[in-house]
């Protein structure tokens, strides 16, 4: 049988993923494997079983849908906590890895800055320019770049299928046509650029002779 890298992946994530509860039924602080049980916090700190039975349920994670809870208003975070600061949230999907052995990965930018202001993920994780990223599942696994919250806040790593959810042709079709607009406007710019540029230097007349602005 011939080596496939996909299922040496599978079996990492396999091997790697805890024995989670169903939902509702939450690990005490103290017998979570996370916390001291000794130190001080364990006192003062909400018990997961008390804070979120109320929330959505999901089946990884913390057990929480934390997007259905966003969306519903159970749960209503704010922007920031400086009252000033502009609420910025981007709708704009972003499609990687089109051509690999799994499906294509579609990042949704609006799930992310309903809660997360932008400077969260740049420029320090992510460059926000096309290429300038060498994303891998392996620095990921290290708990960088997507890493730094899934599977320690956000929904594990063994959920590969919320990520890779586009199959490849489908994406490949995608993000041709998004680049065939971007050329289209990128091209109609241009031309008005070229044509404002063309106005700006024809002659006028002043006082009876020819000038240039």
């Amino acid at each position: 049988m011939p080596f496939r890298p996909t299922v040496l992946i599978a079996l990492l994530f396999a091997s790697m993923a805890p024995s989670t509860p169903h939902a509702g039924e939450w690990a005490k602080l103290a017998e979570d494997g996370v916390h001291d049980p000794n130190g001080p916090a364990i006192g003062l700190l909400q018990q997961p079983g008390d804070a979120l039975p109320n929330l959505p349920g999901d089946t990884a994670g913390n057990q929480v849908h934390w997007i259905k809870a966003l969306r519903t208003g159970v749960i209503q975070p704010r922007p920031s906590i400086d009252p000033a600061r502009e609420d910025r949230r981007l709708d704009k999907d972003i499609y990687l890895d089109l051509y690999g052995s799994m499906p294509s990965v579609r990042f949704p930018h609006l799930a992310h800055t309903e809660w997360l202001d932008c400077t969260n993920c740049h420029d320090h994780l992510f460059l926000p320019k096309r290429g300038a990223n060498n994303i891998s599942m392996f620095l990921i696994l290290q708990g960088q770049q997507c890493g730094v919250c899934h599977g320690a806040v956000a929904f594990p790593l063994t959920e590969c299928s919320r990520c890779h959810s586009v199959p490849n042709n489908q994406a490949q079709r995608i993000v041709a046509a998004i680049e065939a607009e971007e050329a289209k406007r990128s091209a109609a710019d241009g031309d008005k650029a070229a044509t404002d540029s063309g106005s700006q230097s024809q002659p006028r007349v002043l006082d009876g002779k020819a000038k240039t602005k």
